[in-house]
């Protein structure tokens, strides 16, 4: 696990098309959350970005906040970033359909051009790179914070709280 992965899919290749320095790791291909991913890469969990599907009332194309594996999305920030009074989150089933991906696998640059904005949680500026999906489950992408931005046209905003303590 963590080695570079051979394989490529959209994401690899409009990164490639794009000349953006990345790199590819292989994952287990069942849907993994945001800190095991970490553990898996043995990088700090701070950096491992996991995106999630917020909905807009009404008809408006859904949003896809991006926050860190140390983190949960605050949804009135992520409606102040917007302009919206209010956002939602769907059902793990109704994001999967909202993006035609499945959970652990949605990303951002597999729906590049496909109308959602993209709200990137202001702390991924605290280093020059973020891990990421690549659109499927098993592939993680490394690439520079930068690159991410000008690829999804990303506003940046404080969209997130630290993850709840788990009880034991």
């Amino acid at each position: 696990m963590g080695k570079k992965d051979k394989r490529k899919n959209n994401v690899v290749r409009l990164l490639e098309s794009h000349h953006v320095a990345y790199t590819a790791y292989d994952l287990p291909p069942e849907k993994l959350g945001a800190l095991e991913t970490a553990r898996l890469l043995n990088v700090p969990p701070e950096r491992v970005f996991k995106t999630i599907v917020v909905t807009r009332p009404g008809r408006g194309k859904p949003i896809l906040a991006v926050v860190s594996a140390v983190q949960e999305v605050d949804l009135k920030a992520v409606a102040r970033a917007v302009g919206e009074k209010k956002v939602n989150l769907p059902t793990q089933k109704e994001a999967e359909r909202l993006t035609g991906l499945l959970a652990g696998g949605i990303s951002p640059l597999a729906l590049l051009n496909r109308g959602f904005a993209v709200v990137l949680d202001a702390s991924a500026q605290e280093a020059d790179t973020l891990h990421v999906s690549s659109g499927q489950r098993g592939l993680n992408i490394r690439l520079s914070v930068a690159d991410f931005v000008a690829l999804t046209n990303a506003r940046i905003a404080t969209i997130a709280r630290p993850l709840a303590t788990p009880r034991v």
